[in-house]
């Protein structure tokens, strides 16, 4: 592949869904045809990110700069939207794809929400894919505009998925969403402001550049502002008590969608702005405080539920922490740990949060008090939920497992005193992650549905179970009970793509270190945006190791 059919390819994750959101808005009569747009724009971008994936790890990053913009401004700036293409996003875009394309599969089964003729599912197409848009357009932005540009993509689609159905729970959860999503931007916003300020660019790469001379004062009060609005996106502690509330009233294929991916969106504008524009420790300690907390913090709120989708919402916010803490190392082992287990965790909890809508349609409830018997109920059910609950549980030789030792051994090499209480706290949270899981497996599963405290009313009248924040009506069903092929088959699809994380470990840890390298070695990304003249004025960064350049991209950090 030449390096021009790349750039050619960089737009497309963002451009494809895009146009295809139109063409399914304007199909609204039509779900059929919004189906299969919607199902062929997801494809083609598993397939443009495999190879965006293939090429980057081969050849190194691949920026575009779009619209047949001038690269500079006359001072060094480069004009218009620039796309960049390193390891690390083409890895997002591609396992976004997969999650996306996945979830969309699996609700076109649901029908997404069963029973209802009245539900705007015309609307559903081309807000998901605007979402879609929105992720992938994200990870590839190569400035922070178009960087807020993306949240706001995902802003406005995520409040429709939210409220679809238009109950009182999902419209307020939804406000409650966009409040704090509101402040995020205002505060995402001012920053730019104090970037484009202090820099004069907000292109990245230039950024890095020109941070360079700032006050280092100046430095650390610029990523303080960018690390509470990123911090609310990927609900870090103590930015992150929306969530749990948010996300569980939301169509089971809307939930997952944003529990996978979401709140990693937020996690690698992190990771960006960590490595690559203020590199050097800056306020690591914080972010080692920050990661502790929001494990310790969201796991005891897992174990406090009896609701299975506010439960996995806690250990969502929960698990953010590992990839704070490996975030905060600043080391190769500890960032390469960290993008493993971003990828593990993106298709771990997605393939949960799909398990738990097949769970309501079996059984009619996601209640730990109503339910009971699943395992002889229904055997494959019992194994989906299984399988990635011992993963999210860290069980070798699970994914989860393998990224947490990871992130333990890059902790125990980094040394600190705080580093070893973020390893002891690792620990812990897997402990007890493993008891919440456990816990839902015994009461949900294992246990007589007789035995639940409110199992005979389950047994007697399923359709009493049911609010209206749930998503499924059994008395407007003529199946309760059934759980379609086209739902049980992309659960099982992303519960294989995460067990092939964990059987090519390997593999993938040297992908996840070269990303790595890359990252913190920052001239190869300036060299793809800015050209080769701007790696000598890159300077190490305070404390660090000095810059690799693209010809020291063997090797890794597991040697």
């Amino acid at each position: 592949m030449t390096e021009s059919t790349m750039l050619a390819l960089i737009p497309l994750p963002t451009v494809l869904p895009i146009v295809a959101a139109a063409i399914t808005m304007v199909m609204g009569r039509h779900p059929r045809l919004q189906r299969l747009i919607s199902l062929f724009s997801l494809t083609a971008i598993v397939a443009v990110a495999a190879l965006m994936l293939y090429y980057t790890d081969r050849h190194g990053t691949v920026a575009l700069h779009v619209g047949g913009w001038g690269d500079r401004d006359g001072k060094g700036s480069p004009l218009g939207v620039t796309l960049v293409a390193d390891q690390l996003a083409a890895l997002m875009v591609l396992v976004s794809a997969i999650v996306l394309l996945g979830v969309l599969v699996y609700s076109v089964g649901q029908g997404i929400r069963d029973g209802d003729e009245h539900q705007p599912v015309s609307i559903f197409y081309p807000t998901y894919l605007i979402l879609a848009a929105g992720v992938c357009n994200a990870f590839l932005a190569g400035d922070l505009f178009n960087l807020f540009v993306s949240f706001e993509m995902l802003l406005a689609a995520s409040f429709v998925l939210l409220t679809v159905g238009g109950s009182a729970d999902r419209i307020r959860a939804g406000v409650s969403y966009v409040m704090v999503s509101m402040v995020s931007s205002v505060i995402f916003l001012l920053g730019i402001a104090y970037a484009y300020f202090a820099t004069g660019t907000l292109n990245l790469a230039d950024m890095a550049i020109r941070l360079q001379d700032l006050p280092s004062g100046t430095r650390t009060t610029l990523f303080a502002v960018l690390l509470v609005a990123f911090g609310i996106k990927a609900a870090v502690f103590p930015l992150s008590t929306w969530l749990p509330d948010s996300y569980p009233t939301a169509p089971a294929p809307v939930t997952a969608v944003f529990a996978g991916l979401l709140t990693k969106v937020g996690v690698y504008a992190i990771i960006r702005a960590h490595t690559l524009l203020f590199p050097g420790g800056a306020l690591d300690d914080v972010l080692m405080i920050a990661g502790l907390l929001t494990m310790i913090v969201g796991i005891l709120g897992a174990i406090a539920q009896t609701d299975i989708k506010r439960l996995l919402s806690f250990t969502l916010v929960s698990h953010i922490g590992y990839m704070i803490f490996g975030i905060a190392l600043s080391t190769p082992l500890g960032l390469s740990s960290t993008i493993y287990y971003v990828v593990h965790h993106i298709l771990v909890q997605t393939t949960l949060f799909l398990v738990v809508g097949l769970i309501e349609r079996q059984a009619g409830a996601a209640s730990l008090r109503r339910l009971g018997g699943l395992a002889a109920a229904s055997p494959v059910l019992a194994i989906l939920f299984f399988l990635p609950a011992l993963n999210l549980g860290g069980i070798p030789p699970f994914s989860g497992f393998v990224g947490k030792v990871g992130l333990i051994e890059a902790g125990v090499r980094q040394g600190s005193v705080l580093a070893w209480v973020l390893v002891a706290g690792s620990v812990i949270t897997s402990l007890l992650t493993l008891y919440a899981v456990i816990r839902v497996w015994t009461k949900a599963f294992w246990r007589p549905r007789s035995d639940a405290p409110e199992g005979e009313l389950a047994v007697a009248h399923p359709e009493a179970l049911l609010d209206d924040a749930d998503v499924i009506e059994f008395a407007d069903r003529e199946d309760p009970g059934r759980m379609p092929v086209s739902m049980v088959a992309p659960t099982a699809g992303l519960l294989g793509v995460g067990l092939v994380l964990a059987i090519f470990a390997g593999p993938m840890f040297t992908v996840t270190d070269r990303a790595a390298e890359q990252l913190l070695g920052r001239a190869d990304y300036i060299e793809a945006v800015l050209g080769p003249e701007a790696v000598s004025r890159l300077q190490p960064p305070d404390g660090g190791p000095a810059t690799v350049g693209p010809q020291n991209r063997q090797g890794g950090a597991h040697g």
